[in-house]
């Protein structure tokens, strides 16, 4: 019997004392459907979305993630289908969907109707917006070239045609 009592019985029938190390830990391990019941705090869904608990936060306020239930502490405890619902909405942020398209497509994903139609058309709007992008960084791409190049004769910069360009904005050309 080790100090506090506690015992091991190994199959042979002996008793061995616990090991009475006092920093070796003890770690619960759960089954898959224990730990899917699990709160999670606000820390915890942050790291594992790699996202800002902040962000978290602004998000709740802004209706794209649900209010999560509190402890009588008052602190926030979320399941476990908050990561994947942060990682959704950091994924369409990265396609450039707008927070209120994506609080869209979050209500599209919740009816399961015919909403695979709605979403296509929103993300074929998305590719219009994003070729028109496209074709306004390489217009403005083009203006940056010409500037330059005509500013290689080195000129003092009260000549400069770029500085010249950038105070009357109706000058340049795309």
């Amino acid at each position: 019997m080790c100090q506090a009592g506690y015992s091991v019985t190994t199959s042979v029938s002996q008793e061995r004392p616990l090991d009475p190390i006092p920093w070796y830990r003890v770690y619960l391990v759960l089954s898959l459907k224990e730990s899917s019941r699990m709160a999670l705090t606000i820390g915890q869904v942050a790291d594992a979305a790699d996202v800002n608990i902040q962000t978290i936060r602004y998000y709740e306020r802004r209706g794209l993630f649900p209010t999560p239930r509190r402890t009588p502490a008052g602190y926030r405890q979320y399941a476990d289908d908050a990561v994947a619902r942060l990682r959704f909405i950091k994924h369409a942020q990265e396609l450039g969907f707008s927070l209120q398209e994506i609080q869209e497509l979050l209500g599209l994903r919740v009816r399961h109707g015919a909403a695979c139609d709605a979403v296509e058309r929103k993300t074929r709007q998305k590719i219009e917006v994003v070729e028109h992008r496209i074709r306004d960084l390489q217009r403005m791409k083009r203006t940056l070239e010409r500037l330059a190049t005509a500013c290689t004769a080195r000129r003092p910069t009260d000549d400069c045609p770029i500085l010249e360009v950038l105070e009357d904005h109706d000058d340049v050309s795309h």
